[in-house]
């Protein structure tokens, strides 16, 4: 199957399987933050932006996503607030092996996108499909508000 896609702001053309998996395509292009987890959509390491909605890219096939627009971890343009939250995730202690960290973070950019000021509750609806197995998700959601208070703007 032919499908047009727009990974980064930037568009292709891919001809693939139709059983082809999303994160099977965006890995083949060098896409190592989407990580390689369950592949069951459980933990979240490989969360990426479809079109605005966090989704779990191992349990997507690549052709769902014809015509859409990708962005992943890579896709992250504003190092000073990347910065911060990972400041914050240090300072919390909710950094143990980073591998949940890309997914969790697309999470929150699609949360802040909608809601640059979002509750508490709002921060841990959008993380629920992350799973973070060093620190579970207490120390990542204090983290993550903390963080939220510092930067006071969308990303």
């Amino acid at each position: 199957m032919r499908i047009k896609l727009t990974i980064n702001k930037k568009t292709k053309t891919f001809d693939i399987p139709p059983n082809r998996m999303l994160i099977n395509l965006l890995r083949s292009r060098g896409l190592w933050s989407v990580k390689r987890g369950c592949e069951t959509g459980d933990c979240g390491s490989c969360t990426v932006i479809v079109n605005g909605l966090a989704v779990n890219s191992c349990i997507r096939l690549a052709v769902q996503a014809d015509g859409k627009s990708i962005e992943t971890f890579e896709s992250l343009e504003t190092a000073n607030d990347l910065a911060r939250l990972y400041e914050a995730f240090m300072d919390f202690g909710a950094i143990q092996c980073e591998f949940c960290i890309p997914g969790m973070i697309m999470s929150i950019k699609a949360l802040m996108d909608k809601n640059p000021e979002p509750t508490e509750e709002e921060v841990h609806d959008a993380i629920v499909g992350n799973f973070c197995y060093c620190t579970r998700n207490r120390k990542p959601i204090n983290a993550i508000m903390e963080a939220m208070k510092k930067m006071r703007r969308k990303w």
